[in-house]
């Protein structure tokens, strides 16, 4: 089956994204810090650029959209179903991966939310607030 450009970019960044996730954790080094967090956030601005972030992005690389991929890589929906059936714990290696996750997605996220209100507050001049004294 052809797949489209945008198809082949949501593939690349999503592949990239996970190898660089998961690199990040074979280190034991927070995705918060350098060299992680400015990779990953390239990697966010080309998926924003692309508008593959967009409610209805086919594919769909938004915050939803990377939990559903990369959950479903990493085993993490089916070992979460497992376990709700079966009414035991996640194992540790699961546990760690949904940690992993939810601090990658919680990035996403921050930056998708900025990145949405920055023409609020950068395209039209600052407007000086006037100083109130207590004494009024």
């Amino acid at each position: 089956m052809p797949t489209t450009p945008t198809q082949t970019l949501a593939a690349d960044l999503l592949n990239r994204l996970d190898a660089l996730i998961l690199d990040a954790d074979r280190q034991t080094k927070p995705l918060e810090l350098e060299p992680y967090r400015s990779q990953l956030f390239e990697l966010f601005v080309i998926a924003d650029a692309s508008g593959l972030m967009r409610d209805d992005s086919v594919p769909d690389l938004s915050p939803e959209g990377l939990s559903r991929e990369l959950g479903e890589r990493w085993g993490l929906k089916s070992a979460a179903q497992s376990s709700q059936t079966m009414l035991n714990k996640l194992s540790p290696e699961h546990l760690s991966k949904m940690r992993l996750l939810w601090s990658f997605l919680r990035m996403w996220m921050e930056w998708q939310y900025a990145w949405s209100r920055w023409v609020e507050f950068h395209d039209s001049p600052a407007t000086p607030h006037p100083v109130s004294s207590a004494a009024e």
